[in-house]
């Protein structure tokens, strides 16, 4: 798979007003299958969105999931490790958010940060990254056999698009607080970190990457949330009766 030969942009079929009413209604039925999974206790959702800086990771988080109750959600964010995670493996700092049976759980980042971020700046020897790959499946392969149902989302955005919307950092009182110098450190290094996803894209697609055209916020949270309201209908749940 060649990153730049997928377009950034929504396809053509779809209408921006029309797609935006979709997307409402996509939200409200999100909100009562999520009260279901909730009930019912029988299945936990793992959502992995991965993408550059400004691709709009914030972005899907806070508005496709505005309207679910926050009691069956929860986000982790995972930055620079720390120093005591830095001490054991890589994955021991992931495991303990997966979700419980009942939950959707968001990982903004997410443990792809070993094979990306720790691969470019050489952090970690090769050969320790090559491994990490099958660790990797193994680590998704444990949640699939355990009924954690795992969504992965590639936010595809463009550096024209990304360089517009970090330099609306610098503009945007409201967007000031996300600015960091590094980002823009970081686009020297595109090719790098496309080269990078490519692999991981290959190496790590037992359970499907969505590649999600994100240059236009009003299609990239209608891909989401439509993905995610498929998989929940496909789970066939039902409210638990009266206890006996």
């Amino acid at each position: 798979m060649k990153l730049n030969k997928i377009s950034t942009l929504a396809p053509k079929k779809f209408a921006k007003e029309k797609t935006k009413k979709e997307l409402q209604k996509l939200k409200f039925e999100l909100e009562e299958l999520q009260n279901l999974l909730f009930a019912e206790g029988k299945h936990s959702i793992l959502i992995i969105i991965q993408g550059m800086d400004a691709s709009g990771k914030d972005g899907a988080v806070k508005n496709v999931f505005e309207a679910v109750n926050p009691m069956g959600c929860r986000v982790t964010p995972f930055k620079e490790p720390s120093e005591l995670e830095k001490k054991h493996d890589f994955l021991w700092r992931v495991h303990p958010h997966v979700p419980e049976k009942g939950m959707i759980q968001i990982f903004n980042r997410s443990h792809y940060e070993a094979v990306l971020v720790e691969r470019i700046h050489e952090l970690s020897p090769e050969k320790m990254i090559s491994q990490r790959y099958a660790q990797i499946n193994d680590f998704e392969r444990l949640l699939k056999q355990t009924e954690t149902h795992v969504l992965k989302f590639y936010m595809h955005v463009s550096k024209e698009e990304q360089l517009k919307r970090l330099n609306e950092r610098l503009s945007d009182p409201s967007k000031m607080w996300k600015h960091d110098d590094n980002d823009i450190k970081e686009r020297d290094l595109w090719k790098d970190y496309m080269h990078a996803y490519e692999d991981v894209f290959e190496k790590c697609s037992e359970i499907e990457w969505h590649i999600v055209p994100s240059d236009q916020n009003w299609f990239k949270e209608y891909y989401i949330a439509k993905k995610v309201v498929e998989l929940l209908r496909s789970l066939d749940m039902k409210y638990p009766g009266l206890k006996k």
